[in-house]
């Protein structure tokens, strides 16, 4: 009897070895398939290119195809919803930004907690949004538009859905500046650039990149853009705070997430190949070219989005809920 139960021991012990063998295995084969990059909002936005650029170079490092799927909706929080279900074994991650991460969390009710729920892997690259007005808007400067709109109350400013990035900066703004905007949802910021060319709207707050070829045209008026120092891509303009507008900052950033639970050297993987593919010159300058600028490597690291993505959300929560800002 004795014997047996020693058997029994030693065959135990040499199955949860094999097992491990197994597992660590796996871990030093990962990927051995295409790894499915999530992306929350439609295709041919910012965030769907940076993703395809991004998932391009990803599978140089990776040495898997990165295959980007468009999952949008609700504000991008269906997105979301998608990567937390995914299995946590690396084959699925998602991009996301303020609109999907910080917006989308404080006004859907989601089945997952948006702040811990979710892998962090690295933030991505940064860039800005702007005010901007119709071209034959009389205001020269910032400070002539804030007497205008005082003059002004209904003013319209052209939103892209409720609670989203381009909504919350006019609703920032229009807070700190002491004015009322009439806000005029769109579905998408293509429609809303169409109308403020046409005149049909006096303002818009869009991302700075898409609108940099109406700026190189003069097609638009801005006047400031929402951060702590002017954008490389538009010198000549100040920022929201040198107008005299202080403390109104809005970065237009992206990050990278997988599923909760993703095994440690799968995240370590991940986020050294996104760091590989940061530093990819190629990379950096078609970002660029997008008006965005890529983080420092000391920001490309999962602790540091988890840190990023928690201030943001400290910071503009309780004012979204505070503008009873409600999902449409």
């Amino acid at each position: 009897m004795r014997n047996w139960f020693l058997g029994l021991s030693l065959a135990l012990m040499a199955v949860v070895s094999g097992l491990a063998r197994i597992d660590e295995a796996s871990a030093q084969a990962y990927p051995s398939r295409p790894v499915t990059l999530i992306v929350p909002f439609p295709a041919g936005g910012v965030t769907d290119i940076i993703a395809r650029i991004v998932g391009d170079r990803l599978r140089v490092s990776l040495g898997q195809p990165v295959i980007a799927e468009n999952v949008a909706g609700a504000g991008g929080t269906i997105g979301l919803t998608r990567l937390f279900r995914s299995a946590p074994d690396g084959y699925t991650i998602g991009i996301g930004q303020w609109t999907s991460n910080v917006g989308g969390g404080a006004m859907y009710q989601l089945p997952f907690d948006i702040r811990t729920d979710l892998q962090p892997l690295s933030l991505l690259s940064v860039g800005t949004m702007w005010i901007i007005g119709r071209k034959d808007l009389p205001a020269q400067n910032l400070q002539e538009l804030i007497a205008w709109l005082k003059a002004h109350p209904n003013a319209t400013a052209g939103t892209i859905g409720a609670g989203s990035g381009a909504h919350m900066c006019l609703v920032y703004f229009a807070n700190k500046a002491g004015v009322q905007l009439q806000y005029v949802p769109y579905r998408g910021a293509a429609p809303a650039m169409q109308d403020l060319l046409a005149g049909q709207i006096d303002l818009s707050c869009p991302e700075a990149g898409q609108t940099l070829a109406q700026y190189r045209a003069g097609s638009i008026k801005p006047y400031g853009v929402l951060m702590d120092r002017r954008w490389f891509a538009a010198p000549d303009i100040p920022t929201i705070g040198e107008a005299g507008v202080p403390d109104v900052q809005f970065p237009f950033w992206h990050g990278l997430w997988a599923p909760k639970g993703t095994p440690d050297d799968i995240v370590a993987k991940l986020n050294a190949a996104i760091v590989e593919t940061l530093a990819d010159p190629t990379v950096r300058a078609r970002l660029t070219e997008l008006g965005h600028e890529v983080v420092p490597r000391d920001q490309q690291t999962p602790a540091a989005l988890a840190a990023y993505h928690k201030a943001e959300t400290e910071k503009w929560w309780p004012i979204i809920k505070a503008a009873n800002i409600k999902a449409e």
